[in-house]
């Protein structure tokens, strides 16, 4: 079958041929309609995650959208290895995968999945989100940041305070549900206030930046030890854009009501995510949620591999 084929971490993919999966132990072969690229597919690819592997050759991807033998349409995760879903076929286990409704596309439903594990399956398998609850989303212009958006607001977030670097994008915000909007474009001393401002309104953080940004947020959050304890703040880290390591005060953990969860594979059973994401699947089909795509030939993995993300979420297809 044809494929996008990973040789070695220190090179993109390369679209070639590669043996036929062959589906054992009660695995389903999918024939994928659809992969979207991702930050998550790229850092296993390239050995910087730590869910990537270490055998090669291997077919990059976690998630995608097919058909099964008798045409019924899936979205899946986690095919078995060397299997990935950028390629003509893949192999799934059953309990892996999702019918999809038929108000959702191929393309919509690929681009959505990953986007989804980092807002569907943080808000409501980490933050357990309750309807009139606030939430703060650090690094909201990017596409997970705003799927993140949209998908508080369905879920019953009373505010969104959305923050990001992209003065234009910030902008758009507003429409897609933010409350409130942050510009990271600051000094730290306003951003500090900014942060200091903010978060005594905030129940739920979805941090998808880390980096100085967390920092300034964790700072942010610190009491003054007060006997009548500081708020109940869930900070869901969930992505690593502004650097993966952070300097973390002691005090700031003590002295205030953070509480500091992961949000990821791993940290979310496979069990959970098909949860999550079919409550996403069916929210899309019913009411729509907005992410900007661009459909590519899977041929032309090579060269869309490492373009930098424009807002769009670029999604393979064969």
């Amino acid at each position: 079958m044809n494929a996008a084929v990973v040789e070695g971490f220190d090179r993109p993919p390369r679209y070639a041929t590669f043996p036929d999966p062959e589906p054992r132990d009660g695995e389903l072969l999918v024939q994928v309609r659809a992969a979207a690229l991702s930050n998550l597919v790229k850092g296993q690819a390239n050995g910087q995650h730590y869910s990537s592997g270490s055998q090669f050759p291997f077919v990059p991807g976690n998630d995608g959208v097919g058909t099964l033998h008798d045409g019924q349409r899936v979205y899946f995760i986690g095919p078995t290895a060397p299997f990935g879903t950028m390629a003509e076929f893949t192999v799934v286990a059953p309990r892996r995968m999702i019918f999809l409704p038929d108000g959702v596309d191929d393309v919509t439903a690929a681009a959505l999945g990953n986007p989804g594990l980092a807002s569907w399956g943080s808000l409501i398998g980490r933050a357990r989100i309750q309807p009139g609850e606030s939430v703060l989303i650090n690094g909201a212009t990017g596409v997970a940041g705003q799927q993140a958006i949209q998908v508080a607001k369905y879920l019953g977030a009373s505010t969104v305070i959305a923050t990001g670097r992209d003065e234009v994008t910030l902008t758009k915000l507003m429409a897609l549900g933010a409350d409130e909007v942050i510009s990271l474009r600051q000094s730290d001393e306003v951003l500090a206030d900014a942060f200091r401002t903010a978060l005594p309104r905030v129940n739920i953080v979805l941090d998808y930046l880390w980096g100085h940004s967390a920092e300034l947020l964790l700072a942010a959050a610190k009491g003054r030890g007060g006997l009548g304890g500081e708020p109940r703040i869930r900070y869901i880290q969930i992505g690593a854009a502004s650097g993966g390591t952070i300097a973390l005060d002691a005090q700031w953990l003590r002295s205030s009501g953070v509480e500091l969860l992961g949000s990821g594979l791993g940290s979310l059973s496979a069990a959970s995510i098909v949860e999550a994401l079919t409550t996403m699947f069916q929210a899309a089909a019913t009411s729509g949620l907005n992410i900007d795509t661009e459909a590519v030939a899977l041929s032309e993995v090579e060269t869309m591999w490492n373009r930098t993300e424009s807002g769009r979420r670029i999604v393979f297809t064969t």
